[in-house]
């Protein structure tokens, strides 16, 4: 790369050189051309001409071959090249991590101490009533009464259903069983069917007229009516009216 370098330096100087010699040349015969324009003739311009052209020749000879770097040393002296080392930077190490130290220990301070006195105890001359009575036991609380379950009121005793024409005319007869959901007023707020007649419109005129007309005695629980289920048959015969 330096020798590079100097190589450009030789040429760029012997450039200037050429340049230098092609204007004095050229001014020279500038010079000529006016003193003797009128008296010289066609040829000796062609022989300045000529001489011009060979400088040149020369000078791109000297340029290209090793003469050139003769006459650089001959004129400024040896080059003198060095190389600069870059200047190596140490990278520091890092500071070393701070040490764990233990927190001290808290300072001991000792519990106070507390004396908590005792209330005196004072001295009495009053006599103690001591009496051979036993206390008065309260009775025990009264059981809890039983539950009655639904039943038929015999001040209202079920109305039998009305016999259903169809039925009878095909001589259809049975008893169904039906559960009855008794209110506590009484009344029956749901019948369903447990056990079928055999017969759909036997059981269908059952319901019906329980939940129409059929009023029984509500359950008792704690004293108070409360509702529940009750069971309940109802017998169809031909020779009901």
């Amino acid at each position: 790369m330096v020798g590079a370098q100097a190589e450009k330096t030789h040429v760029s100087i012997l450039w200037l050189l050429l340049r230098y010699f092609i204007v004095l040349g050229y001014q020279t015969n500038l010079t000529q051309r006016h003193d003797t324009m009128n008296s010289q003739s066609v040829s000796r311009r062609g022989v300045i001409f000529a001489l011009i052209v060979l400088i040149h020749v020369g000078f791109l000879y000297v340029l290209n071959s090793s003469i050139s770097h003769v006459l650089v040393e001959k004129v400024f002296g040896p080059i003198k090249t060095e190389i600069l080392e870059e200047e190596k930077v140490e990278a520091k190490e890092p500071p070393p991590p701070p040490p764990d130290i233990a927190p001290p220990p808290p300072d001991y301070v000792p519990p106070p101490d507390l004396a908590i006195e005792s209330p005196p105890v004072e001295n009495t001359t009053a006599i103690t009533r001591v009496t051979t009575e036993k206390p008065i036991e309260r009775p025990p609380p009264p059981p809890p009464k039983p539950r009655v379950e639904p039943k038929l009121d015999p001040k209202h005793p079920p109305n039998r259903p009305e016999y259903p024409a169809a039925a009878r005319r095909k001589g259809e007869t049975g008893t169904v069983v039906l559960q009855l959901y008794v209110l506590e007023n009484g009344r029956v707020g749901e019948a369903k069917v447990k056990k079928s007649s055999g017969s759909e419109s036997l059981d269908d005129a059952a319901v019906r007229e329980a939940k129409r007309s059929w009023r029984l005695i509500p359950a008792v629980e704690d004293g108070k009516p409360v509702a529940a289920w009750y069971e309940l048959a109802m017998t169809f015969k031909l020779e009901d009216g």
